[in-house]
């Protein structure tokens, strides 16, 4: 809690005088509402750095684009490494499917494609991080935040990032995977049944990324997500472009940022990923199983 409103104190300066109030007055707010309800989460010190892979003591962060695989990577690091996977825009899809004026409220945001505002996604990460400490968990990976510099400053308030990995892929891929993404309705599998094959040109390498299709019992039960259309995709990219490269020089400076392109879909990519990661898959799943 400290640290929060150390950091609210150190950021005043940013702003002009009547902002600044504004800020002061909502980040309060969101401070002491969090500080009643999850005191554990913020009250505590900032947790020490615990290298030794079998203290499961991994607390990464996973940026990139909607669409380019955050999820995918993660989860597969996750399952490795024997830490959680949070995924916050799982968690705010959880939240819509709830009842409520929060529901209500995300439904309208997330339906024109715009990214849910720092204090809702914040209460939400806050309640799982909160969760997951009454459980034991002792590290994680996260997906999706995250996503402003305000948010980076808070989470540095509140728990020490160990390395923050930049997925890239190019914008034309990313729309056509977004809008080959399917949900199946019945089981909530993850699917995609775009096939991408860009050709090399110009001594760049080719990508090749197959569809990752349904079992034949899911088949008839896909769904695209409501915001998943050509407009809605190419919108929350134009965002997410303006807003994440201040939060790439957040870590960069922190010297903490892994910046890796997608040579290609799974196959190609996971087996580099590790490499660049310095993990070897048969070690790594010895630890966590330690």
């Amino acid at each position: 809690m400290a640290a929060l409103r150390r950091l609210l104190r150190a950021s005043a300066p940013m702003y002009y005088h009547s902002q600044c109030t504004a800020q002061r007055r909502l980040f309060s707010s969101l401070a002491s509402e969090a500080e009643l309800r999850f005191p554990s989460l913020l009250n505590r010190s900032p947790p020490p750095v615990r290298r030794d892979p079998k203290e499961r003591s991994i607390q990464w962060v996973f940026l990139g684009c909607p669409g380019v695989g955050k999820g995918t990577y993660a989860s597969r690091l996750s399952q490795l490494l024997g830490v959680p996977h949070i995924a916050t825009g799982d968690l705010v899809r959880e939240e819509l499917n709830s009842s409520g004026p929060l529901a209500e409220e995300l439904r309208g945001i997330v339906n024109q494609g715009k990214l849910v505002s720092d204090e809702i996604i914040i209460n939400i990460l806050s309640k799982r991080l909160e969760g997951g400490e009454a459980k034991g968990e002792s590290g994680f990976i996260l997906d999706g935040f995250p996503r402003t510099v305000r948010q980076a400053e808070i989470l540095e308030g509140v728990t020490d990032i160990d390395l923050v990995i930049n997925l890239k892929l190019r914008e034309d891929i990313l729309v056509e995977k977004c809008l080959g993404r399917r949900i199946c309705s019945q089981c909530g599998g993850n699917f995609n049944v775009a096939s991408i094959e860009i050709k090399g040109e110009n001594g760049s390498p080719g990508i090749y990324m197959a569809p990752l299709l349904p079992p034949s019992g899911c088949t008839s039960k896909l769904i695209t997500r409501a915001d998943d259309t050509e407009e809605v995709v190419k919108e929350r990219l134009r965002i997410y472009n303006d807003m994440s490269l201040p939060v790439e020089e957040f870590y960069r400076r922190r010297e903490k940022l892994l910046e890796f392109d997608l040579p290609g879909g799974i196959p190609e990519s996971w087996p580099k990923l590790l490499h660049a990661l310095n993990l070897n898959e048969q070690d790594a799943k010895q630890s966590a199983a330690a």
